[in-house]
């Protein structure tokens, strides 16, 4: 079985033209941020729900205090 590096090689020795060229940088670009984003989304399914504040900005309906 071929090394990445081996495969990266062969992929850089063969010739061809701009619009093949084009279609692999944007078929390696869709996979990178395609696996990461997926990752992402993986990883945010573990994780804890966050706290919504009782104050700060829009926590009320113009702004002020709550009323006890």
């Amino acid at each position: 079985m071929k090394m990445i590096k081996e495969h990266i090689n062969e992929l850089f020795e063969k010739e061809m033209s701009r619009k093949e060229f084009v279609q692999y940088v944007g078929s390696s670009l869709l996979i990178v941020f395609g696996i990461s984003g997926l990752l992402k989304s993986l990883s945010q399914l573990h994780s804890p729900p966050r706290q919504i504040s009782d104050s700060g900005y829009g926590s009320s309906a113009y702004g002020g205090t709550k009323k006890a």
